[in-house]
């Protein structure tokens, strides 16, 4: 990606939500929306498909998670919830190159949502 394609704003899947893009690249960062998933019945299955979200994103914008910057966690029940999603998250994340990361607890969108996770990583020439 040349310095004139790096100032240029690109938005991934525009369409999939009438409220949002599901990734922003602009000067070599992509931004993720926060990720949810309707299909899992549990923290680690919800877990497991939003990651798997996120690594396709990531790859559509030229990247991949060993460049992931930073992460923001939503658990609907922290307590209850954070071991799993954090085993999930360590399987998943590379040992080499953690992000810093934020986790809290909120009430999600809807109810049948367990965990929201948002990334943003570096793209690199």
């Amino acid at each position: 990606m040349n310095s004139t394609s790096k100032s240029r704003i690109i938005r991934i899947d525009q369409t999939s939500l009438p409220t949002m893009s599901q990734a922003v690249v602009h000067n070599g960062i992509c931004y993720i929306s926060g990720q949810i998933d309707t299909a899992g019945q549990d923290v680690e299955a919800q877990t497991r498909n939003i990651l798997g979200k996120i690594d396709a994103l990531l790859d559509e914008a030229g990247t991949d998670k060993t460049k992931v910057l930073t992460a923001s966690i939503w658990l609907k029940d922290i307590e209850q919830d954070f071991g799993t999603m954090n085993k999930v998250w360590l399987e998943w994340i590379d040992e080499d190159n953690k992000p810093v990361r934020a986790t809290t607890e909120a009430n999600l969108a809807f109810p049948h949502l367990l965990v929201e996770v948002q990334v943003s990583a570096a793209i690199e020439d």
